[in-house]
């Protein structure tokens, strides 16, 4: 830890604070923008699209994202990212308010590009840390996202009706003023340097050499199946619930809210896992929770049934995704990080957009249940592979190779 570095329990308790106020905002998004969508889309079939293009949003910025955070410097780069929400939420207020489809997408995909800069908070940790404690690090600023799952919800629910006659509207406009105090609490971080100098940056491994890598890509995949699989089913449950199967927005929103919180307080304990089962192992579990949370909403339509699929949902993402992240952060060299960073991103948020485009599309070509059985199958696809990388690491290690 150098002498610019704060302290890491000061530096992590601030990330996981300003991943709650970034969560909040986005489980404001979860619950709210496909139902404001579907009330002023052209057709039902587009009510996802906002959504999707957030993602997309996110997958476009990555890139840019982890070059901005490891040139200019963590703090700069994260309060940069963070500012770009406030007039994406502007925007957003003022599109719902009159009606404007087009612009709405155009507020989303702007909050994507925010989002981006967000995702590398679990970095910053795991870089700012020993090796061995990485996986503790990840999970407890992702255990920020436990108030995000009960203050979000309960924001949307109180400010829904805040400016008249525009329903959801000033969910939109609190959205601003959460990205106010996130501003604040990044300011305050004193995060690990990265390699700021661009040619310092290209020493290491090449590209290619790094995708031949089985840490990485099983790594990758590992990320990329746990994040796509949770937002197929996440982005199609509330349309599902309200427009298929006839229950409430309240109901819908009480089902977001505990997916929400399912997906990050297992964080707590998700570290100590990692560290006693492996990454391989743990990643593993997560996707089998997403398999059992299909077979769970096969078995029913009912209220309960869709706050059990999404709570076995959110509790495989976290378990998955973290686990994934501490494999990944422990396969490259510091002049690699931005390299690998970036990379793994753009992976992860590509596929995860085609996930939330695909998740309105097959609601209305095959229906909830078929989505739950290809998310069944993708799980056990992801699970094999991950097997096969234990295999790969457990055999490198015993002839003494390293990555």
């Amino acid at each position: 830890m150098t002498a610019a570095t704060g302290s890491p329990v000061r530096n992590i308790a601030l990330l996981s604070i300003s991943q709650a106020l970034g969560g909040s905002g986005q489980a404001i998004l979860i619950s709210v923008a496909a139902l404001t969508a579907a009330g002023m889309a052209p057709a039902q079939g587009l009510a996802t699209l906002p959504v999707s293009l957030m993602i997309i949003g996110t997958a476009l910025a990555t890139g840019p994202a982890a070059w901005a955070i490891h040139s200019w410097g963590r703090r700069q780069g994260f309060v940069f990212g963070a500012a770009v929400s406030i007039p994406a939420a502007l925007l957003a207020t003022a599109a719902s308010w009159i009606g404007n489809f087009w612009l709405f997408c155009v507020a989303l995909a702007a909050f994507g590009a925010s989002a981006a800069f967000a995702q590398q908070y679990r970095f910053a940790a795991a870089d700012s840390v020993p090796a061995a404690l990485k996986s503790r690090a990840i999970s407890w600023v992702l255990f920020g996202g436990v108030l995000a799952g009960f203050i979000g919800p309960q924001l949307t629910i109180l400010s829904k009706d805040l400016i008249p006659g525009a329903t959801f509207s000033g969910a939109y406009l609190v959205m601003a003023g959460l990205a106010f105090l996130a501003i604040g609490a990044l300011s305050l971080t004193r995060l690990a340097p990265t390699v700021q100098r661009a040619e310092d940056r290209k020493a290491g491994r090449s590209l290619g050499t790094l995708l031949r890598t089985p840490q990485i890509v099983v790594a990758m995949v590992g990320g990329a199946a746990s994040y796509a699989l949770m937002t197929l089913v996440m982005v199609g449950a509330p349309l599902a619930m309200v427009f298929v199967c006839g229950h409430t927005t309240e109901e819908a929103a009480f089902a977001i809210q505990w997916h929400i919180i399912a997906m990050f307080a297992p964080s707590f304990v998700t570290g100590s896992i990692v560290s006693r089962l492996g990454p391989h192992l743990t990643a593993s579990l997560g996707l089998l929770g997403i398999l059992i949370a299909g077979v769970v909403s096969l078995s029913g339509v009912s209220v309960g049934h869709f706050v059990a699929t999404l709570v076995l949902l959110g509790v495989g993402w976290n378990l998955g995704f973290i686990a994934s992240t501490a494999l990944l952060a422990s396969s490259y060299r510091p002049e690699e990080a931005a390299r690998v960073q970036g990379l793994n991103e753009q992976v992860v948020f590509g596929v995860m957009a085609v996930a939330s485009i695909a998740s309105g599309l097959l609601l209305q070509l095959i229906g909830w249940q078929s989505i739950n059985i290809l998310a069944i199958a993708i799980a056990a696809c992801a699970i094999a592979i991950l097997a096969w990388g234990q295999y790969d690491a457990g055999k490198a290690r015993a002839g003494g190779a390293a990555y």
